[in-house]
């Protein structure tokens, strides 16, 4: 996955500044496309810098809990494969 040369925050900043100047003079200043901030306020809507902080927080444990979720259901698989075994 390509990485963003801006930070989820500065990308809400970004969105800010285009409620109060025209989203081309903003996009030009910071060498973006406006097609790249209508992007972006489609993914963070009325978003501010906190809620963005926070959001990246929860994806990164969302993401976490979910390998830890798939590593005990293999175990249990692999115990159920064990136990039926006849000996």
């Amino acid at each position: 996955m390509r990485k963003s040369k801006f930070t989820d925050e500065q990308m809400v900043r970004i969105l800010r500044e285009t409620d109060k100047a025209p989203v081309s003079e903003v996009a030009k200043k910071h060498g973006v496309s406006e097609q790249t901030i209508y992007a972006w306020r489609q993914r963070f809507g009325t978003m501010n810098a906190d809620d963005a902080r926070r959001l990246r927080t929860l994806e990164s444990e969302n993401s976490k809990l979910k390998r830890l979720l798939a590593d005990r259901l293999l175990e249990i698989d692999i115990l159920k494969e064990i136990n039926s075994k006849k000996w």
